[in-house]
């Protein structure tokens, strides 16, 4: 690749950032890495009614939290700053009227009153109403008005929008990375509003104006912006800029496969669609993140590139590092990806066996009241015998409460199938042996007890159900010799002795 890759990610800061919306992030970061290039955020907030705020900072709080974080952006190495197009919009009238210089743009003067009821008349005729060649003179713009009129509306203060001017009888030969070559028809095309009597440009004309001066080489984005690929390249030629390679990628599909992800899938089926929490500051309505629900963020990365790229390999574990060496837009697919809930906790149970046990037990020992005088290392210890059941460490409490508090009652069913004619005297027998133990090491201990049991040709089950039943409270747990050692002698002793005090 000769020229420079300088890539952007360009949310709206209208809420929380969706699951697609880093789903970009990631493809524009790891293509930009892969190629020694730039990672942009620009924030594109000209719809000023549907700022929210808090929005632009959550968006960059995601970012870091996934390891994304942006060589160029608001507040960060601002080599073709401002990066919010708020702040930059007086740079993008002059661009519309230099449109409007060359022919491919015009003012128009339409009240919403005669465009609504050009719509239904279309509507009544079963036609669908287009702003184009085919009715544009017939309206009120500067192409049916003279010059003088359309300068008498506009020192007049009418209102107005500057419109681009779509060919007749053209087709346009686009180029997607992912999806090939595409024709465009120009006869169907509208003639999109490009900027606004309030003094503030469309999407489409702050797009490209911020796509050309901040030189970016490729534009990575949902297929939602397909639609405006023929507009987009019209403008670049409009301008005579030399246009971006684009790439389009494809939509993330409900866990049904039909239609798109939304935050109403995730409510339904109980899965957050955000990767941190969000609290509305409208409506304080509370919205699940995937941080708070307990997944690692390398686990969200490494599921969510996979949705809709595939390396061609059998390898499903992935770095970032490792990502980015072998990302490739042209193995991203065309088709939706559909999004499986139950996969990146398959993901997220991979992960969890790969972290620090010191530092789950911080996490663990923070966010539970039982363990606040705890020895940090003692719990490490016990995380490491039960973490491979863990995907959350919201699991722990249930998969471990046995090491550190003694079981208060017993599972009926696995009292009925552990306790037995003569169990109290096989566990009698059981504590003399552990009382007379000097090395209460998980070898000494494994190799006495079974020893004792072979030896005496006592079934194996008898005396290890009803012991495990007494230390965990339940038919579950992680080797018993090692719970054993864990809570120690006197302990082990005493929950024995509880036991046989119910049977």
């Amino acid at each position: 690749m000769t020229k420079n890759v300088r890539v952007r990610f360009a949310p709206s800061p209208t809420g929380p950032l969706h699951i697609g919306g880093v789903r970009t992030a990631l493809f524009n970061y790891l293509f930009a890495k892969k190629h020694n290039g730039t990672f942009i955020l620009r924030i594109e907030d000209t719809d000023q009614n549907r700022y929210v705020e808090g929005a632009e900072q959550y968006i960059i709080d995601a970012l870091n939290w996934c390891g994304m974080p942006f060589d160029e952006g608001p507040g960060t190495n601002e080599k073709f700053g401002p990066y919010r197009q708020s702040e930059r919009k007086s740079l993008y009238k002059a661009y519309a009227k230099e449109l409007i210089a060359s022919g491919n743009a015009y003012y128009a003067f339409d009240t919403a009153e005669t465009l609504d009821a050009e719509r239904k008349q279309c509507e009544a005729n079963k036609e669908t109403f287009i702003y184009n060649w085919h009715n544009r003179l017939k309206l009120s713009n500067s192409l049916s008005l003279s010059a003088e009129e359309t300068q008498a509306k506009l020192d007049a203060g009418d209102d107005y929008v500057i419109r681009f001017k779509s060919p007749q009888d053209e087709t346009l030969h686009l180029k997607d990375i992912i999806r090939g070559d595409i024709k465009i028809d120009t006869n169907i095309l509208d003639d999109k509003v490009l900027f606004k009597s309030d003094g503030m440009p469309t999407y489409h004309l702050a797009n490209i104006v911020d796509d050309h001066l901040m030189e970016i080489s490729h534009v990575i984005r949902g297929e939602e912006w397909l639609p405006s690929l023929a507009l987009h390249y019209q403008l670049y030629q409009a301008f005579g800029w030399d246009a971006p390679e684009f790439a389009h990628l494809p939509l993330i599909l409900k866990p049904t496969g039909k239609g798109k992800l939304s935050k109403r899938d995730g409510d339904k089926l109980g899965f957050p669609v955000f990767p941190l929490l969000w609290e509305d500051p409208k409506t304080n309505e509370v919205s699940r993140g995937y941080k708070e629900d307990g997944y690692f963020a390398d686990a969200m990365v490494n599921f969510l590139s996979f949705l809709g790229w595939n390396p061609g390999t059998e390898q499903e574990i992935f770095s970032l590092e490792e990502l980015i060496a072998a990302f490739d837009l042209k193995k991203v697919n065309k088709s939706g990806a559909r999004f499986d809930p139950d996969k990146i906790k398959w993901f997220n149970h991979h992960y969890m066996q790969e972290q620090n046990n010191e530092e789950l037990a911080d996490i663990f020992k923070n966010s539970t009241p039982e363990l606040a005088d705890i020895d940090t290392s003692y719990i490490a210890m016990a995380i490491n015998l039960i973490k491979e059941r863990a995907t959350f460490v919201s699991d722990f409490w249930d998969l471990s409460h046995f090491f550190f508090v003694t079981p208060t009652s017993y599972d009926e069913k696995a009292s009925k199938k552990a306790l037995k004619e003569g169990t109290d005297d096989l566990m009698k027998q059981l504590i003399a042996i552990l009382n007379a133990n000097t090395d209460f090491s998980v070898e000494t201990l494994t190799t006495e007890i079974k020893g004792w049991i072979t030896s005496n040709e006592i079934s194996f089950g008898k005396v290890m159900m009803p012991l495990r039943l007494a230390l965990v409270g339940a038919l579950q747990g992680p080797d018993v010799f090692d719970i054993i050692y864990m809570i120690g002698k006197n302990e082990t002793v005493k929950r024995i002795e509880k036991l046989i005090a119910t049977i």
